[in-house]
């Protein structure tokens, strides 16, 4: 199937505030199965080595999940009107290229890690890589074109106005 040609249209109010309900809806479905699933096995299954990390671990990713999802609902967060109706859905948190996207990704790699942590408590280093994924960001988007950016060009008016004031500067 081809990609639809043309300008891609715009999303009513409406559409955006129940796709955003979706979202949200999906991800604590998924924070809750995964969470479901970690505990019922750690109980049946590693009762002997559950322990003080894996208490941890289980209170870090409810805040991690909690922290989300309440970015989430406040990036969304939709106004009425006086009589009801949606004046604005709040941000589409179906954007590419948003910061939403970021905060599922981080909710993606959470319930990955706490799933596979049922296999090996080590999984959790896998965590290790939302802050890497950071730092690229921040390199790629703010530090590495700062740092990089090409020098401003001067055309040759300029220069010769700068060698001037220069010289005159030097022989004061």
């Amino acid at each position: 199937m081809a990609p639809p040609k043309g300008k891609q249209g715009t999303k009513g109010n409406k559409q955006i505030l129940e796709e955003n309900k979706q979202t949200v809806k999906f991800y604590v479905f998924m924070e809750f199965g995964a969470t479901v699933f970690n505990l019922g096995c750690n109980v049946l299954f590693n009762w002997d080595d559950f322990t003080t990390a894996r208490w941890f671990w289980l209170v870090f990713t409810l805040a991690v999940y909690f922290g989300c999802i309440q970015f989430l609902l406040y990036m969304s967060k939709p106004k009425f009107g006086e009589d009801g109706k949606v004046t604005d859905g709040g941000l589409d948190l179906n954007m590419e290229a948003g910061v939403a996207e970021h905060v599922k990704d981080l909710i993606i790699l959470t319930v990955i890690c706490q799933v596979t942590s049922v296999f090996s408590i080590y999984f959790w280093f896998l965590w290790l890589l939302a802050p890497g994924r950071a730092f690229q960001l921040v390199w790629t988007n703010i530090l590495g074109p700062w740092f990089f950016q090409p020098a401003p060009e001067v055309d040759d008016k300029k220069q010769k106005k700068l060698e001037k004031r220069m010289i005159k500067r030097h022989h004061r």
